[in-house]
């Protein structure tokens, strides 16, 4: 039978573990989350993901009510939505605080009594520089353009109307099914950042970390599947590449073929600032060592000497095995940062593969490119 909870029905879940994984002394505050599924009838698999739907900050959302002029208690309809909610509701549980569009700017234009405010207003909308115009928006909220532009008033329903629809967060899966069948295990980098003067937070990773109360059903969750997948054949050897949060789905494989005693070898490559402060789950990776399980353990910790060391350069140093272990049938993964890092592994990948495999570049291109179609080379990038 299959589970009713999904998407559109999220599970009521409860936070059962909540611990910091990097020191008080890192730059990052990345958390271990553990979501209990007791009474879902949920089930996941290694490579899935888990979504999250948050609730807003209620002082960010009280802070955008009092720029904004309202006490929260106007009643307004969500485009869709049958029946009418005050705004506050809305702004806490349904609608993004943050992503104003070019559309609201054009309201307030249309809206402000002060000449200046108008003229400012009307400049930005004719910025001619299209990345001036994207990033003088990026960096606000709807706080800041209502703090900007006082005399600028608009009615609840129209600010609802012009504001996103407030979304789930995916997460890789951290834990195994064989290990943990009845709960989910999560590595949040909990986001907390400052633009345009004004302190930011992630909405969820800050909902699980500050506001969520443990042991108690009020985590809305469903579980979405993937195609990133372990090898069927469990004597296949993996590697696996997942700096910071990247290593989420890695904690999970390893787990897995830990629990079920598969016998492929498992090589991975971790990387993030500081050794000290930054080596996530490092004491179970030494365990797993111990065990046999953990064949392989690559780390680059960018900040600990002169030179910022990545892992694709340490890729580079373990070119000869790593060539080696892809000739021997291995799987090769990669999580974490789409933009930088999945982009420099897989420029160090066609490398490796054309200098230890004595091909031209065009060659090693066709090489990767049949190993990703034989389902050998598996990216969960964000």
């Amino acid at each position: 039978m299959t589970a009713p909870y999904d998407k559109n029905n999220p599970f009521l879940a409860a936070l059962v573990d909540r611990r910091r994984l990097s020191s008080p002394q890192s730059q990052k505050d990345t958390q271990h989350f553990a979501v209990s599924l007791q009474g879902s009838g949920l089930t996941y698999e290694c490579g899935d993901s888990l979504g999250v739907f948050p609730t807003n900050n209620p002082k960010e959302v009280q802070a955008l009510l009092s720029a904004a002029g309202f006490t929260g208690e106007e009643s307004i309809l969500i485009p869709k939505d049958p029946a009418p909610i005050t705004l506050r509701a809305a702004l806490n549980q349904r609608l993004a605080l943050n992503g104003p569009t070019y559309k609201f700017v054009q309201l307030l234009h249309d809206r402000a009594t002060n000449a200046d405010e108008k003229a400012l207003l009307a400049a930005r909308l004719a910025e001619a520089d299209p990345e001036k115009k994207k990033a003088w928006l990026e960096e606000r909220a709807f706080i800041d353009l209502f703090v900007e532009f006082p005399s600028a008033r608009v009615s609840a329903q129209e600010l609802i109307e012009v504001q996103r629809r407030l979304m789930p967060r995916l997460y890789s899966i951290a834990s195994s099914p064989a290990k943990y069948p009845d709960e989910i295990h999560l590595t949040v980098a909990v986001v907390r950042y400052e633009t345009n003067g004004r302190q930011r937070e992630g909405v969820c990773s800050t909902f699980m970390a500050d506001r969520a109360p443990l042991q108690q059903p009020a985590l809305p969750v469903f579980v979405t599947s993937s195609h990133f997948r372990l090898p069927t054949d469990d004597t296949m050897p993996v590697i696996m590449v997942g700096p910071g949060t990247g290593v989420a789905p890695f904690r999970s494989f390893v787990m897995d073929r830990a629990t079920r005693g598969a016998k492929g070898d498992n090589w991975l490559f971790f990387g993030d600032q500081r050794q000290e402060h930054d080596f996530l789950y490092a004491s179970e990776w030494a365990d797993y060592q111990k065990q046999g399980v953990l064949t392989r353990l690559d780390t680059a910790f960018s900040r600990d000497q002169a030179t910022k060391v990545y892992v694709q350069d340490r890729m580079l140093e373990q070119a000869v095995e790593l060539w080696r272990w892809l000739q021997c049938g291995a799987y090769f993964y990669v999580c974490g940062d789409a933009k930088r890092m999945a982009k420099d592994v897989d420029a160090m990948l066609h490398r490796i593969v054309a200098e230890q495999g004595s091909m031209t570049p065009e060659a090693a291109v066709a090489w990767v490119k049949q190993l990703k179609q034989d389902g050998r080379y598996q990216r969960d990038v964000y």
